[in-house]
C-alpha cells in the first residue's frame, strides 16, 4: 500500500515546479531579491487562512508553542534565507554551472545533518538509492550545463565549489530543522503541526526578508505591489507547495522526502521535451534515468 507521505511529496514537487515556472514571469519586473521576498510575502496570507480552515472548521486544536519550536522554526527560516541569497549570489559568477551543480547535493546534506540534529537514521538500501538519484542530479545538472567531469574536478576548491556546497548545506539544514520544529509540538494531529510550523516560518521570512528589501532595495516594496497579479499566483503555488513538503516531513524522514521530491526534475525535464521540444543530451538522459531509478528503489527497497 502507497504510504500517505509518498503522493504528498509528489504534489510538493508539482507544485514547486508550477512555481518555479510562474516566477519567471516576474523576471524583469523585480530583482532577484525581490522576487525571492515576494514568494514569501504573498504565501502567508494563505498560509494563515489554512491553519484558520483547519482550527475552526477542521475541529483541529492549535498546537502549544514552546521555545524549542520557536528555535527549529527561526534557523529554518533563517537557513532557507541564507540559501536563497546565496543561490542568487552564485548565478552571479563566471563559472555559476559549477557551484549549481554542487548545490544539488541537497539530499546528502539532509541525510548528514538530520543524522546529527534528530538522529535520523536511514537503511543502507535507502543510503545506496539516494547515492544513486543524487549521482542522477549531478549528471542531469552538468548535460543542462554543458560540463564534463573533467571540468567539474578542476574547479574542486574553487569559489564556486564552496559556495554551491553551502547552498545545499543551508538548503538540508532549512529541511531538517523544519521537521524538528513540527515533531517538537508532539500535537496528535500531524496535518496542523505542519500548517502551524509553516505559518510561523513564513511569518518569520516575511519579517526578516523584508526589512532587508526595506534597507537594500526601498523601491522593491511598491514593484512588488504593482505586480501583486503574478505575484499572488507564485505565492499560491509556493504555499501548496510548501504545505505538501511539511506535511511530508513531519509524517518521514526529510532524506526519504526530499529525494523522492526530486520527481520535479523529471517533471521539468518532460515539459521541456514535451512542450519546449529542447533537445536533450546523452549525459541529462543518463542522468533523469538515474533519477527515476533511485527514487523507485527508495520507494520499493528504502
Amino acid at each position: 500500500m502507497l504510504e500517505t507521505w509518498i503522493p504528498i511529496a509528489i504534489g510538493a514537487a508539482f507544485f514547486q515546479n508550477l512555481r518555479s515556472a510562474l516566477q519567471k514571469h516576474l523576471k524583469g519586473k523585480l530583482s532577484n531579491n525581490g522576487a525571492a521576498y515576494a514568494r514569501f510575502l504573498y504565501a502567508l496570507p494563505f498560509a494563515i487562512l489554512y491553519v484558520w480552515v483547519l482550527n475552526s472548521l477542521g475541529d483541529k486544536p492549535l498546537p502549544g508553542i514552546h521555545l524549542k519550536f520557536i528555535l527549529f522554526c527561526l534557523l529554518g527560516s533563517v537557513s532557507q534565507i541564507i540559501f536563497t541569497v546565496l543561490l542568487l549570489w552564485m548565478f552571479s559568477f563566471r563559472s555559476f554551472a559549477v557551484g549549481t551543480t554542487f548545490s544539488k547535493l541537497e539530499v546528502i546534506t539532509v541525510a548528514l545533518i538530520g543524522a546529527i540534529v534528530l538522529d535520523d537514521s536511514l537503511s543502507i538500501t535507502a543510503l545506496f538509492a539516494i547515492a544513486i538519484s543524487t549521482a542522477g542530479v549531478t549528471a542531469l545538472s552538468m548535460g543542462q550545463s554543458g560540463l564534463n567531469t573533467k571540468s567539474l574536478l578542476t574547479h574542486i576548491g574553487s569559489r564556486e565549489t564552496i559556495v554551491g556546497i553551502t547552498c545545499s548545506m543551508f538548503l538540508g539544514g532549512s529541511v531538517v530543522f523544519f521537521r524538528g520544529a513540527a515533531l517538537s509540538l508532539e500535537h496528535p494531529d500531524t496535518v496542523m503541526a505542519a500548517a502551524f510550523t509553516l505559518m510561523l516560518a513564513l511569518t518569520i521570512q516575511t519579517v526578516l526578508m523584508g526589512v532587508w528589501i526595506g534597507l537594500r532595495e526601498p523601491g522593491q516594496w511598491r514593484s512588488i505591489i504593482v505586480e501583486w497579479r503574478w505575484a499572488s499566483a507564485v505565492g499560491v503555488a509556493g504555499v501548496l507547495a510548501s504545505i505538501g513538503w511539511f506535511t511530508a516531513f513531519t509524517l518521514q524522514n526529510a532524506s526519504y522526502v526530499r529525494a523522492v521530491g526530486q520527481i520535479e526534475l523529471i517533471f521539468t525535464f518532460l515539459f521541456s521535451v514535451s512542450v519546449f521540444k529542447e533537445k536533450v543530451t546523452k549525459l541529462e538522459t543518463v542522468g533523469i534515468l538515474m533519477v527515476g531509478t533511485g527514487i523507485i528503489g527508495l520507494l520499493l527497497l528504502g
